[in-house]
């Protein structure tokens, strides 16, 4: 993919082809969602467009770089739902997903490991274990 700085004024359609056509009539909120976020150059994505794409698992070598960096940052930040939403959403991609990306899933692993238990605590129901699993202790 070469340095994500690169491609911040790139938007999805661009970067991942092919171009996805507008979506089908009818189509659901989500989906209609999805294919306007493909048009968005990445610097411009939001954490919550982010947690869409994310869980609708849409291009994730690029958008996993940038996604990445914001649980770094900030890892219980509370995306669209709630807090670590985006991280919880991050961790739960196929792990194919990282065969390309070995030092950002090495970072999130660290991240994970530097959260204090009580704040995994609070996280909704399956996600302490879906941490667990991800940073590979379950």
């Amino acid at each position: 993919m070469g340095n994500l700085l690169l491609h911040l004024g790139r938007t999805l359609d661009e970067l991942d082809p092919p171009r996805w056509g507008d979506p089908a009539d009818g189509a659901t909120r989500l989906v209609r969602k999805v294919h306007g976020l493909r048009s968005v150059p990445l610097g411009d994505l939001r954490p919550a467009d982010l947690l869409s794409l994310v869980t609708q698992q849409v291009a994730l070598p690029f958008v996993l770089p940038l996604d990445v960096r914001l649980p770094a940052d900030e890892p219980l930040l509370d995306a669209y739902f709630h807090e670590g939403d985006l991280l919880l959403a991050t961790v739960s991609v196929p792990a194919g997903a990282w065969a390309a990306l070995p030092e950002l899933e090495a970072r999130l692993r660290a991240v994970i490991a530097e959260l204090p238990g009580a704040a995994v605590d609070e996280l909704p129901r399956g996600g302490a274990e879906a941490l667990a699993q991800f940073a590979g202790k379950a």
